[in-house]
């Protein structure tokens, strides 16, 4: 096994164990102090609830990870189709660049229900919101990546008469991976809160629809466990970008 190997395993078993840590001590501290359900409820508590057929957990989960992976989805794709455009085209950038700013400006709470108007409630409304979250931070990464290119790598290409094709290909893309990665994990983390937002504003499903619908009668465990399933949802989204990374960026990435 090699050193890089045993190091990512080392580190790897730190953060389990930390992870559990912090179970065991939420555990221990509700027993303790005798905190009622409703307040905190336990971590065996919150998992009690999976078993109940009520709360249609795998239906909700699912929805809910369409939207996220939709929304994302379509921010990375939109988001660095519209860098490669940028960059070949600085009137483009001029023009587009400045409004997709002012655009992000607008809190997507506010443009949620305008959401819900044109396009009706269901998953596709809750896609398009999260990625109105996601795409941007893709967008100014990937674009900046693309441009900080070596001069001298461009003036080489361009000697050889290399297409455009050629120096974005040979050159641009692969300098600028390790920046469309970044924005990439960003955005995997605002997909998760976008498609919430979706979710919490009109929804008939996922596991934000259902967090409203607990809510009334205070079942906290429910809460806390569709929170819970919300961050392994991100985390598994996020784990995916970062094995990505790994897999196609040639050098040692780090959490």
């Amino acid at each position: 096994m090699s050193a890089d190997s045993r190091r990512s395993m080392r580190s790897m078993a730190i953060i389990l164990i930390v992870h559990l840590a912090v179970i065991v001590l939420w555990q221990v501290l509700v027993d303790a102090f005798h905190v009622p359900t409703f307040i905190l409820p336990s971590p065996l508590a919150t998992l009690a609830t999976l078993s109940s057929a009520q709360y249609a957990w795998l239906s909700n989960v699912a929805v809910t990870a369409a939207e996220i992976l939709g929304g994302f989805a379509l921010g990375a794709i939109v988001g660095v189709a519209l860098a490669v455009v940028f960059t070949w085209s600085p009137l483009v950038s001029l023009i587009l660049l400045p409004l997709f700013v002012t655009l992000n400006m607008i809190p997507k709470v506010a443009l949620g229900p305008l959401v819900i108007v044109w396009f009706s409630y269901g998953i596709l409304s809750n896609i398009l919101i999260a990625f109105s979250i996601c795409f941007f931070p893709i967008l100014l990464t990937a674009a900046r990546g693309l441009r900080e290119v070596e001069p001298d790598l461009l003036d080489l290409v361009k000697s050889l008469r290399g297409s455009r094709w050629v120096l974005f290909r040979k050159i641009q893309l692969p300098g600028s991976l390790p920046y469309i990665f970044s924005g990439m994990k960003v955005g995997a983390i605002l997909a998760v809160a976008g498609a919430i937002v979706g979710e919490f504003i009109a929804s008939d499903r996922g596991l934000g629809y259902l967090m409203i619908q607990v809510q009334s009668s205070l079942d906290t465990p429910a809460m806390v466990m569709a929170v819970l399933l919300l961050t392994l949802l991100g985390v598994v989204l996020y784990g995916l970008v970062l094995g990505l990374e790994r897999l196609f960026v040639v050098r040692d990435v780090r959490l």
